[in-house]
């Protein structure tokens, strides 16, 4: 069986994920004390769901950002995340 997302669908899900990387990229500009997990949470999902539209309205140097994008806050959720490690630690 083959999931079929119909052009609308993917439209609105493309939409969905530029909200999530432009909110992100205001919090950016707005914030005076970064939350990176946040950030580079938010950078995520919205590539993911720009990724989803683009398996049906393809367009390959915009798939091909996505996925680097993906992979630039993959990296980052990873730091944040083991940088709280090392502050509960040093907590201790």
């Amino acid at each position: 069986m083959t999931a079929y997302i119909s052009p609308f669908a993917a439209d609105l899900i493309g939409f969905a994920g530029s909200f999530f990387i432009v909110v992100a990229f205001a919090y950016s500009n707005l914030t005076t004390q970064m939350n990176a997990l946040w950030f580079n949470a938010a950078n995520f999902i919205g590539a993911a769901l720009l990724t989803v539209s683009l398996t049906v309205n393809f367009n390959l140097p915009t798939m091909v950002l996505e996925v680097v994008w993906m992979a630039i806050a993959l990296f980052g959720i990873a730091k944040a995340l083991m940088a709280r490690g090392a502050d509960k630690d040093a907590a201790q």
